[in-house]
């Protein structure tokens, strides 16, 4: 989706003055928020840890009439993400928009998953999420507004097979988005989760090329009742409602994106 921005006078008023970060912006569903968010009229950081994927991803939202930088950072290194959340500031301006999209997944049985591939899977997707959110809440606190969307996973709902890291990492972030609702709700800062289903991304279609999704995504579109994959514009949807003036009243929920195979 990298269509035209609308005229400026046809933007909502309170977007203009938005900065957005959305870490893991620059593929799948991350870029897709991003793309949706600068459409939307917010200024975009693209934060991730490939530099090239994250310059390309502002340069299509530039491109696109909108304003975006993009910038390298490695979730798990809290330094690089305070190293970047300071540069948001220099060039964007204070942040109060986050999305953290930056993930990992991972398949492995249950009796095969080292201390190390359990610690870095817990790294990107929980600790990742808790040090993205540190970093940018003093901002929306000194502004008494804040959005904040965390990108879960159906995986946290349901649990997977040869996924128990992975699901308990999604997990993790779908109760400190609970938690973190309570506690800043006061201060004019909403926190809620999308926890995606079956996602026709780069990731998705690298669990089918090694074999994880049995027959492959076909299989798995016959079995979702809305009958089709999703896409990560659906997610990049939800996600721009969610950060609207208009979504105040919603904190600390879990708005389920998954065609219907979760209820």
């Amino acid at each position: 989706m990298t269509g035209t921005l609308p005229p400026a006078r046809s933007l909502p008023a309170w977007s203009q003055l938005r900065t957005a970060i959305v870490t893991g912006g620059g593929s799948g569903i991350g870029l897709a928020i991003a793309r949706r968010l600068a459409l939307e009229g917010a200024a975009v950081a693209v934060l991730d840890r490939d530099e090239t994927a994250a310059k390309a991803a502002a340069d299509s939202v530039v491109e696109a009439g909108g304003r975006a930088i993009g910038l390298t950072a490695d979730v798990t290194d809290r330094d690089a993400v305070d190293d970047a959340v300071e540069q948001v500031r220099q060039r964007l301006g204070r942040p109060s928009i986050l999305v953290t999209s930056a993930g990992l997944d991972g398949f492995d049985r249950f009796l095969d998953i080292t201390p190390a591939g359990w610690d870095r899977i817990l790294a990107v997707n929980l600790t990742g999420t808790f040090h993205c959110c540190q970093a940018v809440v003093p901002d929306m606190i000194e502004q008494s507004w804040g959005r904040i969307v965390t990108i879960s996973s159906s995986s946290a709902q349901t649990g997977n097979p040869l996924m128990t890291h992975y699901s308990a990492a999604k997990a993790g972030v779908v109760g400190f988005t609970k938690a973190l609702a309570l506690e800043l709700g006061p201060r004019g800062i909403t926190v809620n989760t999308i926890p995606p289903g079956f996602v026709d991304t780069p990731m998705l279609r690298r669990s089918e090329s090694r074999g994880f999704l049995g027959t492959g995504v076909g299989q798995h579109e016959a079995t979702t009742p809305v009958r089709r994959v999703g896409q990560p514009e659906d997610i990049a949807a939800a996600c721009a409602f969610l950060v609207r003036e208009d979504a105040g009243y919603i904190t600390g929920q879990v708005i389920a994106m998954n065609g219907g195979r979760t209820t």
